[in-house]
Order: structure tokens, then sequence, then C-alpha cells
């Protein structure tokens, strides 16, 4: 009995101390690794021994801890039963068991992590993109900002079960080019919730074209103008500049439409330049052909009435994914079609001028995929937007997703398009591996400058039914 009694007597030590031992090596391992891990990939590439990795002294501690619990079992298993203290002796063996379960699991875990780590080391330098692949499964260990971290955490659903989409959870997404751009997505984010936004568009659209996109959702009030205005009745909004205390004009050289229309340069935006002049440059469009050479009839213009009677009384929806004001889409409306006008604010309000004119602007770069479901589309016209600056891989994937979007039967307008004459080719070979139905081909000379180096190219096909595929 005597015997008995001290051994659990130093076995109540040895649980005092392997509870401490566990505190210390949970710590050590939770708390040096996940808030850390965080902040240390700022100082990755300077030092990667830093990161937040088990020290020796602790895995050593861990070992000791176990060896001495699986020693305790032993005696247990050794000492002589006796009536008093059987029950409370088994308790504490099966007690001693768990907690040698537990050690165990945590120097294994230990294990996992001196094996990330080495991997880390191993690929110092490597671009961050491909660095997050390799160490976190976690979009939101990557970033500081509390609020990019929240949004972009799983949110399961509050009741437990599938929602209405048939998902367990919510899952927010941002572009992948987020993760190299955290400096400038950091001051994106940095607000105050509930209050008003920093007047940042142009942040906002930095990061869209340069691949961060979609953007976060966010928990400011967006900016509006001070002094807004109603618009114009729909009646006078199409052809009438709009009034100009509806718009924000901090980030842009003109600061009212006035300036914009004026046939000057100089105005913080080349694309479209005249596109503002409603009246004298945006009314004929497509309506009247253009003539680069008023002593030639030679034109790349096709005219809406000329395309509408391709498919008489077929087309009725569209985009128009060019850099304008929504003229085009002011005249199809005039022919009871609806086109939602798919532009970004090159160094002008584009978008707010369309939504001013009574139209449906959508902000959209040429990264995204389209928001529209397969084969739902009419029609897609495009100009002054795709033109020979474009890489060959990238109007591939555009025009792909393009294909996805029109409907068996549907005309895909290619609005002069312009290129360097040696690339004619190449481009071509994208427009025809489509395999449309060619109602309208037309390549001319680009005249305003050497009509030897620039050609323009215009073309209206028709998607075909594919049955078979």
């Amino acid at each position: 009995m005597l015997g008995a009694y001290r051994c659990i007597k130093g076995s109540l030590f040895v649980v005092g101390t392997i509870a401490f031992l566990i505190c210390v090596a949970t710590l050590s391992k939770f708390y040096s690794l996940k808030p850390f891990q965080i902040s240390d990939a700022i100082c990755y590439y300077n030092n990667p021994a830093s990161r937040g990795v088990p020290r020796p002294e602790t895995r050593l501690a861990i070992e000791i801890l176990l060896h001495k619990v699986q020693q305790e079992i032993v005696v247990l298993r050794n000492l002589k039963e006796s009536a008093a203290l059987s029950s409370s002796i088994v308790k504490y063996g099966a007690f001693l068991a768990d907690i040698s379960s537990l050690v165990k699991e945590i120097h294994s875990s230990l294990s996992d992590v001196d094996e990330a780590h080495q991997q880390e080391i191993e690929t110092q330098g490597v671009h961050p993109l491909s660095r997050l692949k390799q160490t976190s499964d976690k979009p939101a260990d990557y970033f500081l900002i509390e609020e990019i971290r929240k949004y972009v955490r799983i949110k399961p659903n509050r009741l437990g079960k599938q929602n209405i989409m048939g998902a367990n959870g919510t899952f927010a997404s941002i572009g992948h080019a987020c993760v190299a751009m955290k400096a400038e997505l950091a001051e994106y984010m940095d607000y105050d919730i509930g209050e008003i936004c920093r007047d940042d568009w142009k942040l906002a659209q930095k990061l869209m074209v340069h691949g961060c996109d979609p953007l976060p959702r966010r928990r400011c009030f967006s900016r509006a103008p001070q002094l807004y205005t109603k618009p114009l009745p729909i009646n006078e909004s199409v052809w009438k500049l709009p009034d100009d205390r509806n718009v924000r004009w901090s980030q842009y050289k003109c600061k009212n439409f006035t300036c914009l229309a004026r046939k000057s340069t100089g105005k913080g935006f080349f694309k479209c330049a005249d596109c503002f002049n409603l009246t004298h440059h945006e009314m004929p469009r497509w309506m009247t052909p253009t003539y680069q050479d008023p002593n030639s009839n030679v034109t790349a213009d096709f005219l809406i009435s000329e395309v509408l009677d391709l498919k008489p009384g077929e087309i009725r929806i569209g985009l128009d994914f060019s850099v304008g004001t929504g003229t085009f889409a002011a005249r199809m409306k005039e022919q009871n079609v609806t086109v939602i006008s798919a532009t970004i604010n090159l160094g002008a309000p584009f978008n707010e001028m369309i939504a001013l004119r009574g139209l449906i602007p959508l902000y959209l770069t040429i990264n995204q995929r389209l928001p529209f479901f397969d084969s739902t589309l009419d029609l897609i016209h495009t100009t002054g937007f795709l033109d020979g600056w474009i890489d060959h891989v990238l109007l591939d994937f555009v025009l792909f997703d393009w294909d996805r979007v029109l409907r068996p039967g549907g005309l895909l307008w290619i609005d002069n398009f312009f290129c360097l004459k040696q690339d004619l080719d190449d481009y071509l070979r994208a427009f025809k591996m489509l395999r449309y139905k060619k109602h309208k081909w037309i390549i001319i000379p680009k005249l305003d400058k050497d009509k030897d180096r620039e050609i323009f190219f215009s073309a209206v096909l028709e998607k075909p039914q594919r049955p078979f595929r």
C-alpha cells in the first residue's frame, strides 16, 4: 500500500510537469507559427530561418516528456493491484495513455512544420504566387490587413446545410494578382467600417487592370458627387451633355464635359478622343459611313441597318466591348435592341457618361470572364479596343469567351480593328479559328499614317450551330 501511495504521489508530480510542458509545446506550435507566419512573409526573402519554426529545445523537451510518460505507464502496469486503489490506478493509466497520444500528435506536427520550413528555404526567391501555393492553401494567411482576411475567408452557412446555391458556405473571390500587389490592395482596403471611402477609384482601376480583378468588396460608403442633381429626362439625355455636377472630377485632367468635348489635345486620354462630342462626332456614327479619303469610297465602317438586315428581327440583346460613351448602344436602342456597354475609365468618365445618357455601363476589364451565361447574347460588337497591342494568346482567350456567351446564330461584329501590316496574318488566324460564317469582311490600309505600315480590318461573323460537338 505504501509503495503504491508513493508511486501515485510521484505520478501526480509527473502529471503536473506533463501539463506544463504540453502548454509550452502547444503555445510554441500555434503562437510561433500562425500569427507570425503572416508578418514574417515580409522578411521572407531576407531571412527564411527567422520564420516561426519550433526551437530544438522544444523538440527535445517533448521527446523527454513522451519518454517519461511511457515509463510511468510501464510502472503502473507492473504495479500490484489492490482493492482500494485498483479503480484509481486504472483511471490514471487511461489518463496517461491519452496524454501520450496527445504528445505524439504534437511531436508529429512539429515534424511537418520542419518539413514545410525546409521547403520554404529551398524555394527562396520564388515568385509570391508560387510560394503561396507551397506554404498555405488559405488565401487569408497571406494578407496582413484584417479586412482583407475577413473578406477572403470562407463564410459557412449559419444553418449548417447547403444554401440555395447548393454550397455549404460562401466563397468570396479576388483576382490572383492581388497577392503580388499586397501594398496597393492594403491601401485600398484601409478604411473605417461604416464611414465614407476615400476617393480612390483610380487605385481600384489600377489594381483591376493589373490582374487584381475581381476586387474585394468594402464596408465603407462610396463617394458621390457633392452636388448631384437629377439626370436629364430620357428623351433629352442621349444627345445632350450631362450636368457637370453629376461626376467626381478630382481624378481627371478635364474638370467638366465641355473640356472633354473640345477638339483639343491634353485632355488626359487619347482613346476615342472625340467621343464626348455628341453632335459632330458621335451622332453620325454607324448611321453614315466615314471615309478616310474624301476622294475615295473605301471604308471599313458597316452601318447598323446593314448588320441588322442580316438577321431581321433576331438581334435583341447584345454587348458592346469598346472604349466609348455608349453611342453604339444608343443607336441600337433606337432599333429596339438592348446593348450593354463594357468599358473602363481611361482618363475620362466613360462609365458615368454612359449612365447619364440613360444607357447601361458595365465596368469591366479585358482580364475578366464575361459575366453572362453560355449562349445568351445575340450580338457582340467591339471597336477602338482590340487592336494590335493585344497578345495573341490573350486574344484567343477573349474570342473563345465571346464565343461562349454568343448564342448559335449570333453575330460577332469586329469594327475597325487595326494592327501592323506584318501582324495581320497572325490576328486573322485567331478570328478564322472560330470557323464562323463570314457575312462581311474587309481589309483596307490605314491612311492617317504610312499606308504600307498599318491596316484596318472589319468583319461581321456568325456563330455556327455546332450540333455534334
